[in-house]
């Protein structure tokens, strides 16, 4: 068997190009339906089998080392490839030529979402920078007014036959076709805006449903938001990861909202009712006589709304009593005839607890 270099006509220095350019020129001549000879089919098989030698760096790098000691018989990775499900022959592989069209990839987006809207759920638009249709060609990959034409190797099959003498004999196997990467066709006038991909990167923005009751680490699906696919192939999928961001006065747990209420000693000690702001608007709140610093108070229905349900958590409020530092003579008058009607006695040792927050921790988990 020739040289490959010679087969294909080229020097050992010719670029990928070049081969590629001398390969169409040889193909075009010695193809079966255009030369029928029988000296022509064994120039084709050499031709094809040292174009996709020399058109694979690897290969190319082997062969000019030394390699390809059979004389341009197939390895042992390509006869266990033909035998065993490689590229095509006996392997049963992919037949006839690909499409340019493929599905495109999914993407993902972190949003940050407030406290605000996850009690009840919101909308908002998004901004994402993905692959779109190119608006030029509307993903035929083309110039405008032009199309993809048939491939004159391979007569639009995106394969070639190929006889490679092996340690088995002759075998026949099928190849993608090398000119037109197995598309079966070229695009002589590619698209200038998308450079013959058919899409483009752009900024669009999507409106999305926040769903109620999501935390940090919630997914969503958006099936078809992804990058659209080369060619215009079909989208892939958009995958919004929510991270809930802090809140200055309220926190979370599970669907239920915390809080805590700072209360004068003399409501404590008298009672009083107030209204509060909560997420969602005025929340009444009714303090009982002799409430205790860590005591907490339940209010029905007005924590998060879960998800995928419409029932909502609680609001829980925590109580800090405030001891005033600054009294008037007056004032510390009256505190000491209270003191004295009480006969309180001296402080005594309790329940140990590590803070006042530690006890409200306790008591917000403790009850239901």
């Amino acid at each position: 068997m020739a040289d490959h270099y010679q087969a294909l006509g080229v020097s050992r220095e010719a670029t990928p190009e070049e081969i590629k350019k001398a390969y169409r020129r040889l193909a075009r001549e010695l193809h079966p339906d255009v030369n029928p000879s029988e000296e022509a089919a064994e120039r084709f098989k050499d031709v094809t089998h040292a174009y996709d030698v020399l058109s694979d760096p690897e290969q190319r790098q082997r062969y000019d080392s030394g390699g390809d000691q059979f004389g341009g018989a197939a390895g042992f990775g390509d006869i266990f490839e033909t035998f065993f499900g490689g590229g095509g022959g006996f392997g049963g592989g992919q037949r006839g030529p690909r499409s340019r069209s493929e599905r495109g990839d999914d993407a993902m987006i972190r949003v940050d979402v407030s406290l605000e809207e996850v009690v009840f759920g919101a909308q908002r638009d998004i901004t994402i920078n993905t692959a779109v249709l190119c608006g030029t060609c509307s993903g035929s990959c083309c110039q405008p007014g032009t199309a993809p034409v048939t491939c004159d190797v391979c007569g639009g099959q995106g394969q070639v036959q190929r006889q490679v003498r092996s340690l088995f004999g002759n075998v026949v196997t099928m190849h993608p076709c090398g000119s037109c990467s197995g598309y079966g066709t070229v695009i002589e006038h590619p698209c200038v805006e998308c450079g013959g991909k058919g899409r483009v990167r752009e900024r669009r923005t999507l409106p999305i449903d926040i769903p109620s009751g999501i935390d940090t680490g919630t997914r969503m699906q958006m099936r078809g938001g992804g990058e659209v696919g080369p060619a215009g192939g079909p989208n892939g999928d958009l995958f919004i990861e929510f991270r809930l961001t802090h809140h200055d006065t309220f926190s979370r747990d599970g669907n239920d909202l915390l809080c805590t209420v700072h209360a004068s000693m003399t409501d404590a000690i008298l009672g009083t009712q107030t209204t509060i702001q909560g997420l969602d608007g005025e929340v009444s709140l009714d303090l009982p006589a002799g409430t205790q610093s860590g005591d907490i108070i339940t209010v029905r229905g007005r924590g998060i709304q879960g998800l995928q349900t419409t029932t909502r958590g609680d609001l829980k409020i925590a109580v800090q009593v405030e001891t005033p530092t600054k009294l008037s003579n007056r004032e510390k008058d009256l505190v000491r005839q209270l003191a004295a009607l009480r006969k309180d006695g001296a402080p005594e040792l309790g329940e140990f607890h590590q803070s006042f927050f530690g006890k409200i921790r306790d008591r917000f988990f403790r009850q239901g």
